[in-house]
C-alpha cells in the first residue's frame, strides 16, 4: 500500500503555511498557528481522525484571524486531496454524528471531485477564546473547495460554543477518516462513471 503522505506549502503577503499530512497515521500533531484555540481544534481533528497533521502557520494576526484561518483551510484541502490521491479503492463517503456535551453535530462528507459545502450552525458567541467564531465556516468553506469534497455540517444541538465547534471538528476528522478508509469491495474508484 502506497503512503498516502502530502506535503504543502503557501506564501503570500497575509500568510506563510507549511503542512504535512499523512492519511494513514496515529493521530500524533504539531500545531502552531497563532490562534490557540484554533490550534486545539486541528489537533482535536488530527487526534480523532488518526492523522498525522504538523502545521506551521504565520499569519497576520495583527490584522486579524481571517487570513490565517482561511489559508490553513485552503493549504490543508490541498493537502487532503494530494493524500488521497486517485481515490481508487477507498470509501468516498463518509459521516459521523457527534456528541460533546450538550453539542450534537452531524458531518457528512463525499470525495466526490464537486466541492460544496453545507453549513448550518449559528453560534450563541461571537469568539472562543482568540477565534472569531464567523471564521469556522471560513475554514471549512476552504477546505471543501481546495479538496473538491461535499461537505455538509449540521449542528443538530448545542448551548455552549466552544463545545459546538469542537463537536465540528472531531466529527469531521472522523467523517474523513471513513471516507478514505480502503473498503476491499471497491475495484477502482466508488463510481458508476468510472471517475472521480
Amino acid at each position: 500500500m502506497e503512503k498516502r503522505v502530502a506535503e504543502i506549502s503557501r506564501k503570500t503577503k497575509e500568510t506563510d503555511i507549511h503542512i504535512k499530512l499523512d492519511l494513514d497515521g496515529k493521530g500524533k500533531s504539531i500545531v502552531s498557528s497563532g490562534i490557540g484555540f484554533f490550534d486545539h481544534m486541528l489537533e482535536g481533528f488530527s487526534k480523532h481522525g488518526f492523522f498525522d497533521l504538523d502545521v506551521s502557520v504565520k499569519g497576520d494576526l495583527q490584522v486579524d484571524g481571517h487570513h490565517t484561518v482561511e489559508d490553513t483551510g485552503i493549504v490543508l484541502g490541498r493537502a487532503i486531496s494530494d493524500a488521497v490521491g486517485d481515490k481508487k479503492g477507498i470509501r468516498r463517503y463518509g459521516y459521523f454524528i457527534l456528541p460533546m456535551d450538550d453539542a450534537l453535530c452531524l458531518c457528512a462528507i463525499d470525495l466526490c471531485g464537486r466541492p460544496y459545502l453545507n453549513f448550518e450552525c449559528e453560534f450563541p458567541t461571537e469568539k472562543v477564546g482568540e477565534l472569531e467564531t464567523e471564521l469556522v465556516r471560513e475554514f471549512f468553506y476552504a477546505i471543501s473547495y481546495s479538496a473538491g469534497m461535499n461537505l455538509h455540517i449540521k449542528m443538530l444541538s448545542g448551548v455552549n460554543t466552544h463545545h459546538m465547534i469542537e463537536a465540528m471538528f472531531k466529527a469531521f476528522g472522523k467523517a474523513l477518516d471513513m471516507a478514505t478508509s480502503y473498503d476491499e469491495r471497491v475495484t477502482g474508484v466508488l463510481s458508476t462513471k468510472g471517475a472521480l
